[in-house]
């Protein structure tokens, strides 16, 4: 598939990659680090254990800056020793030069997706659980922070719940409303938690109000337990009670599915939702954009200039990428055009430098 020349850009370009890959997930864990140990002065083996957890969302965080590395400092490492030249004198194009890291970069934007959305949500699920259990000190926080204000809705019934322990299957506050296929609220029942199985729910300490046309006044029966036959509810339930890095897409598409039907505001959980996507393909426009910047008439550029370069293209990336996302979580954007507004922007300044090239 690669001849020679491709294969040698591709093997420099993997140097850069990794090498700029492990510099930059070394650093962002050792500011993080310390920055833990005087805050929070956690054991050396917690520490690990949470790192250990946490370093697959560094690395897909940082791998767009790091296709940018590799791409610019490739490209201008061959523009500078007159390998492009040689390349554009027996006929080669820009394009055509770039086509293995591009194609490459692309295949990984594909792996970085597929981790991002299989890998990530159970590592950064045990990662905020060591952090607020063994880290904090506070697994009641960590349950709180994830659980308060739940609902859902199944069919023509709507749930909603104060707090839930996922880990003690347990719900309180809870309040059940049944309606009929007109909508009316027929029956109420309230109780003060609830032990949940798959598929039944025991309710402790609750309320029954039926609500009839038979009379004008509500009926009431309270009750010490009662249990409640609930089917494929809990796995849904489980979910709700997770930020959005810790859902797959699927997983969180459903949940915006289940909740708008419920009539509940969903609009932040889109734009996570988009976000999934258009931040899988970072790492392609990263090195997209490295390209016009590496290839101008920069023979006497030093590393450090070229360095500069790529922080002010990934911090440029990084501002448009989170004030298109805080722009969507406001309303101001819809949700898609909020996740790719970054990708669109980045990609077209890119052409307006391409096509400015001379080569």
């Amino acid at each position: 598939m690669f001849d020679i020349i491709d294969r040698h850009i591709l093997k420099v370009f993997f140097v850069y990659l990794v090498s700029s890959l492990v510099a930059l997930l070394t650093l962002f864990i050792a500011v993080d680090a310390l920055s833990l140990l005087v805050r929070e002065s956690p054991p050396i083996a917690t520490l690990i254990k949470y790192y250990l957890y946490y370093t697959p969302s560094v690395i897909y965080q940082m791998l767009p800056a790091a296709c940018l590395v590799g791409t610019l400092f490739t490209l201008s490492g061959m523009n500078k020793s007159n390998e492009l030249v040689a390349l554009f004198t027996f006929g080669n194009s820009l394009a055509r030069v770039s086509a293995p890291i591009l194609i490459i970069v692309a295949v990984l934007s594909v792996l970085a997706f597929w981790i991002g959305d299989q890998v990530l949500p159970l590592a950064n699920s045990k990662k905020n659980y060591i952090f607020y259990s063994e880290i904090k000190k506070k697994p009641g926080h960590f349950s709180t922070i994830k659980t308060n204000k739940i609902w859902y809705r199944d069919k023509n019934i709507i749930l909603n719940l104060q707090t839930y322990n996922a880990e003690k299957k347990l719900a309180q506050g809870v309040t059940f409303y049944y309606f009929d296929n007109n909508w009316d609220l027929v029956q109420l029942i309230s109780a003060r938690d609830a032990l949940v199985k798959e598929d039944h729910w025991t309710l402790n300490d609750g309320t029954i109000t039926l609500f009839t046309q038979d009379s004008s006044f509500p009926l009431n029966q309270e009750f010490k337990e009662k249990v409640i036959s609930l089917e494929n509810i809990v796995e849904d339930i489980q979910n709700t009670t997770q930020y959005s890095d810790t859902l797959s897409a699927r997983e969180l598409r459903r949940y915006v599915q289940k909740n708008k039907e419920a009539g509940l505001d969903t609009l932040r959980y889109e734009v996570d939702y988009h976000g999934k996507f258009g931040f899988s393909f970072a790492a392609f426009v990263m090195s997209f954009i490295g390209i016009p910047f590496s290839v101008q008439n920069n023979r006497s550029v030093g590393r450090m200039k070229g360095v500069a370069i790529c922080l002010a293209l990934a911090f440029s990336y990084w501002i448009l990428f989170s004030s298109g996302l805080a722009m969507g979580r406001h309303g101001s954007l819809p949700p898609v055009i909020a996740a790719w507004l970054p990708n669109i922007a980045m990609v077209s300044v890119t052409i307006f430098f391409l096509l400015r090239l001379k080569k």
